[in-house]
């Protein structure tokens, strides 16, 4: 399998698709068609890309702010005239209230996976004063409470299409990085599963929160809430060492690495039908030429 750099995300009846400093949201609208918006993504700096650890944490918030305003972009295809006219004529209250969406998103993932399964595991304490078994059982608690909330809110009609879109992305990626001409027929014999998805992440972040948050020895709730927050940074940037070395490597030990983060996306991928296929496909041919990867890996071998 070759390597193609591309990566992106499902958004509002979409697809969002990045290559360097390339980016394009391709979304079917109501009427039926594809639209596409392509955007420039700023360059990431030479002495980060080549830090380890430190370009994970950057990749990890620059991903975080690409992905939500390509979200709000997919939104605003189906907004009414009202609200498409009220954000023209005040494009800053529109970027304020983003920015405040943002803060209250992260302040709630935090609570909902960081800090109650703390405050949970507190009860393990009444049974044993060994400290491992109290991090370990919030670590149990937070990848429950995960798969319980992607299984749940996969339920909804809405968030069904998106896990279909999500699908999409990934048969496309997975179809360019095994050398297969990018057709609708190609696409939907991929696999929907891919080792450098997001999905895959999280659930790395979870597994390796358990092992640092074991060095945190304090009885003192504030100064627990208060590491646990300073480590978030430390953890997405080991984990995107994990996850980046998952996406280039073939060997035993990163394939077995990969696995939990593969079927986690049993729940958070579905099958897409042809229609959101073509929406991928549009979405990676604005950012990246499949054809032109698939000659020069042909020439390699």
């Amino acid at each position: 399998m070759a390597y193609s750099g591309i990566g992106g995300q499902a958004v509002m009846e979409g697809v969002e698709m990045l290559n360097g400093t390339k980016g394009a949201v391709a979304v079917r609208l109501t009427d039926g068609s594809i639209h596409t918006d392509t955007m420039d993504i700023n360059p990431v700096p030479d002495w980060v890309k080549h830090t380890p650890v430190v370009r994970g944490v950057y990749s990890f918030f620059h991903s975080l702010v690409v992905g939500i305003s390509s979200l709000y972009k997919s939104a605003s295809y189906f907004e009414d005239e009202d609200e498409k006219q009220k954000a023209e004529e005040n494009p800053a209250k529109e970027k304020a209230e983003m920015g405040v969406s943002l803060v209250i998103s992260f302040v709630l993932a935090l609570a909902i996976f960081l800090y109650l399964p703390m405050f949970l595991s507190g009860f393990v304490n009444h049974f044993t004063k060994a400290a491992w078994v109290s991090v370990l059982f919030e670590g149990i608690l937070r990848i429950v409470i995960f798969l319980l909330y992607i299984y749940f809110i996969g339920l909804t009609p809405d968030i069904k299409r998106t896990f279909m879109y999500h699908g999409a992305e990934h048969k496309c990626i997975n179809c360019v990085e095994h050398d297969l001409p990018l057709t609708v027929e190609n696409v939907r014999s991929s696999s929907r599963f891919h080792k450098r998805c997001g999905t895959s992440f999280i659930f790395i972040v979870f597994l390796i929160s358990v092992f640092l948050f074991m060095f945190i020895r304090t009885d003192n709730m504030a100064l627990k809430i208060l590491f646990r927050l300073l480590l978030m940074p430390v953890i997405a940037g080991i984990s995107f060492e994990f996850l980046r070395l998952g996406g280039r490597r073939e060997n035993r030990l990163v394939n077995a690495l990969a696995k939990p983060g593969l079927w986690v996306q049993r729940l958070t991928t579905k099958e897409p039908d042809d229609s959101m296929i073509e929406v991928g496909i549009a979405s990676v041919r604005a950012v990246f030429d499949p054809d032109k990867f698939i000659q020069d890996h042909e020439l390699q071998q």
